[in-house]
């Protein structure tokens, strides 16, 4: 894991090439609580919309996130959609000369209707799926246009991905176009395929990135087991004169397979699937990335399998950024350091969590001396919503606030002491000696401390309540405190000398 993280922390800015259906997806966010009396069809409370680049624009989008320079090719219509999806693309600081307008055909858009099935706002359900678009083939105008984009732009890129949904772009001519090009300036470019019987189109690329099914409808062969696997990828490899060939396999991971018949299984880690939409357009980019870094195909694999780990852990298409790939090589085999974030960590992840309507519940304290009311407290705390975020005051914070003398526990090992706890959900240190900032950065739905800050004030109560959240007055376990556990200690120690020092003298 260290020489991930080490590609991953020093990765530059490649210029990577993307050709393929560009798309806007509009995800359409709202509530279910009944069934329609014009038929029997859920009907859907509209909260909010958003809207985001799709199809090849998801893997521009990963790729901006992650750090490339990115040049997109591909056509749009001549409408509003068009006009949106090219301004995200330029807001992104993203080369749109190879983009194209055409008049003969919409900009490709998919609406997803996005639904909390139950009144408590809990499972988010697609719904719905509404496509707007027309997939003929472009017009050998339209083509040759591109041809001419391409032929100037391939030379200097560093890798190139074509991102094939079948939407009528990539004819096979405009694919031989491509393949020639890489080969002739000896570039790297990856295909993610579409879903056909018939790869024929990609002959020559440097590699293909199908899917399970995919590759069963492509090759004719059941992926079952290890045989299966190395026949369908060896066939790909010899038909389509490959150097190399990733099979996604699910919950499985990916599998790598090399001309020289080499083939191996990288199985990815175990977690909660809330959407696997994108998780292949974050594979293509990954490859695009780090290949175009200089790096091998096999660190590259192991990349965009955890990069596409990540994805499915998200409800849509969202970009993946470097922190939350570092951070989960950094939590790889270590789940408790794992939970230990940043401020900007949590403000991606909590988007996440409150896609799927999850609560946030923050507390803060020192926990100096992890004790039973500690437990208690955290156990209730984490009960008032679906995760607890506890924020923790580095040790020069305790300092200014109990003395030099304190804290008595690091910081590092209070926050792994917390991380540990099945109860605590993520861990944020903070240098202030409030956590005003937090709060005001994370907008916790709920805000709980002890009750021995109800005549004092608990901070950020009113900013939390100027939104619709709450504070709750968590109950204290009588008599126990950091304090009163060190006390104890030092009284014992006391006596224990005392008595050593009476036996002595008796002796």
């Amino acid at each position: 894991m260290d020489k991930l993280f080490h590609i991953v922390s020093h990765l530059g800015s490649p210029k990577i090439l993307v050709i393929g259906d560009l798309m806007l997806d509009k995800y359409v966010w709202g509530e279910v609580r009944r069934i329609s009396q014009e038929a029997p069809i859920p009907v859907i409370n509209v909260s909010s919309e958003d809207i985001r680049p799709g199809g090849a624009g998801s893997v521009i989008a990963n790729l901006k996130m992650l750090g490339a320079q990115v040049l997109a090719c591909g056509v749009i219509g001549d409408d509003s959609y068009g006009t949106i999806l090219l301004q995200i693309l330029k807001n992104m600081k993203c080369d749109v000369d190879g983009v194209i307008v055409d008049n003969s055909r919409p900009t490709t858009m998919k609406m997803r209707l996005m639904g909390h099935l139950q009144t408590a706002g809990k499972g988010i359900q697609q719904l719905l799926r509404v496509d707007y678009e027309k997939t003929h083939y472009i017009s050998k105008e339209k083509e040759q246009q591109l041809n001419g984009y391409l032929s100037e732009k391939i030379k200097d890129c560093d890798t190139v991905l074509i991102s094939d949904m079948n939407k009528g772009l990539l004819s096979d001519s405009l694919l031989k176009a491509i393949i020639h090009l890489c080969r002739e300036h000896k570039k790297v470019v990856i295909a993610d395929p579409k879903l056909s019987g018939d790869y024929s189109c990609y002959r020559g690329v440097t590699a293909v990135t199908p899917n399970r099914h995919e590759t069963e409808c492509a090759t004719g062969i059941k992926i079952t087991d290890s045989e299966s696997l190395h026949r369908a990828a060896g066939k790909f490899v010899s038909d389509l004169e490959l150097e190399y060939c990733v099979i996604t396999i699910d919950r499985e991971g990916m599998f790598l397979y090399h001309k020289k018949g080499e083939g191996r299984v990288f199985p990815t880690t175990p977690k909660a699937v809330y959407d696997v939409t994108g998780a292949g357009d974050m594979v293509l980019s990954m490859f695009g990335l780090v290949l175009g870094e200089g790096y091998s195909f096999e660190e590259a694999t192991l990349l965009a399998n955890i990069a596409a780990g990540i994805e499915v852990g998200k409800i849509g298409v969202v970009p993946v950024s470097k922190d939350e790939i570092l951070n989960e090589l950094a939590s790889e085999g270590n789940q408790k350091s794992g939970k230990i974030k940043t401020v900007e960590m949590l403000e991606n992840i909590l988007k996440e969590h409150r896609r799927r309507n999850d609560k946030v519940v923050f507390t803060n304290g020192c926990f100096d001396i992890l004790h039973v009311g500690h437990i208690e407290y955290l156990k209730f705390a984490r009960k008032q919503g679906d995760l607890l975020v506890v924020g923790l005051n580095t040790d020069s914070s305790i300092k200014k606030l109990k003395g030099p003398n304190r804290p008595i526990v690091s910081q590092d090992e209070r926050a792994k002491m917390l991380a540990a706890l099945e109860d605590v959900s993520y861990v944020v240190l903070f240098d202030e000696l409030t956590p005003m900032s937090i709060i005001t950065s994370l907008k916790p739905e709920i805000l709980v401390k002890g009750e021995d800050w109800k005549d004092a004030g608990v901070v950020g109560q009113e900013f939390v309540e100027s939104y619709g959240g709450k504070v709750v007055l968590a109950p204290l376990v009588e008599g126990i405190s950091t304090t009163n556990i060190v006390s104890r200690i030092i009284n014992k120690h006391t006596r224990d000398e005392l008595l050593q020092g009476v036996i002595t003298q008796t002796h």
